[in-house]
């Protein structure tokens, strides 16, 4: 609908990651390759911001999907061109991984 606001959900990463655990969240990395291939998060699907194509997003399969990039721009960016879409995709990795990273949640290397 035109004029209709959406909105972006911001969550911590212990939220994140506790339901990424539990099965709740689907964890969407919108980072570019060259930077995913220098870290990652451990449960991610990357689908690159620069690239980015509601289509190309992974069926949750029940779960919620969260994105995330590096500090928490790119994530709302993508979040946003999802709901443009039409999807309920209005959670976000809040402080990106360096947030992830600030509250000791493990990376892997790429």
């Amino acid at each position: 609908m035109a004029g209709e606001a959406h909105t972006v959900h911001d969550l911590t990463p212990e939220e994140v990651s506790k339901g990424i655990a539990e099965g709740k969240y689907l964890l969407v990395d919108v980072r570019e390759p060259n930077e995913v291939a220098v870290e990652a998060y451990p449960d991610a699907v990357v689908v690159p911001l620069s690239t980015f194509d509601s289509a190309d997003l992974p069926d949750p399969a029940g779960k919620q999907i969260v994105f995330a990039c590096r500090s928490g721009k790119r994530s709302v960016t993508a979040s946003l061109a999802a709901q443009a879409d039409g999807l309920a995709y209005d959670k976000h990795l809040a402080g990106g991984i360096l947030g992830w990273k600030a509250a000791g949640l493990p990376t892997k290397a790429g």
